[in-house]
């Protein structure tokens, strides 16, 4: 019994040792829609945002991949934080070098300790230091109240946009509560097992 209750432990201990050793990267998604735009566009167009933090290095990674823009070649993309979904706010983070098409794909990574990525509304309102605006980017983030959009000239208020939900699990989280739940099954096994 003392075995399976310090196996049972050890298989917590592992689960929220994978939570704290991943806790250094985050990583949130978007599905981009013309009906998440508010207001709704009607668009057909559809895009997909990966974006993912590294606490440590202080840097963000954009992925994102879009198609069928109708009204015309993309003018800009960005993030736009803090607000409430199903409402709007300022630009937080432009994409530089988003490509001027109405399908493509694009991947930058940002500085987050870099003023200059921060349009200066949303650097002025987060205390007007990097440190306050990636703090406030990254509190919106973990709030669901940022999003991602992509704008042209027929929807300069954006023809797609898509609300940033944290998801999709690193490999080695899967990895660590796969094993602390297999030692925990184990335990549970071996007690089953055990002569009473």
């Amino acid at each position: 019994m003392l075995r399976s209750l310090i196996a049972s432990l050890a298989g917590a201990a592992l689960l929220s040792t994978a939570g704290a050793a991943q806790s250094a990267i985050l990583i949130y998604s978007a599905n981009m829609v013309g009906f998440d735009e508010v207001p709704p566009t009607g668009s057909p167009a559809t895009g997909f945002s990966l974006v993912t933090i590294n606490t440590v290095a202080n840097s963000m990674n954009v992925q994102e991949s879009f198609s069928g823009l109708i009204g015309g070649p993309a003018a800009a993309a960005h993030i736009h934080c803090c607000t409430p979904a199903g409402s709007n706010t300022n630009v937080a983070v432009g994409f530089t070098g988003f490509p001027a098409a109405t399908s493509g794909t694009y991947n930058n990574t940002f500085d987050l300790t870099d003023a200059a990525i921060y349009t200066s509304a949303f650097l002025t309102a987060s205390g007007g230091t990097a440190a306050g605006a990636e703090a406030a980017l990254l509190a919106g983030l973990a709030t669901g109240q940022a999003y991602t959009n992509i704008h042209n000239t027929t929807f300069p208020g954006g023809e797609i946009r898509g609300l940033l939900r944290a998801g999709i699990p690193e490999p080695g989280s899967w990895a660590l509560m796969i094993t602390g739940l297999g030692l925990a099954g184990a335990s549970l096994r071996r007690r089953r097992l055990a002569p009473a």
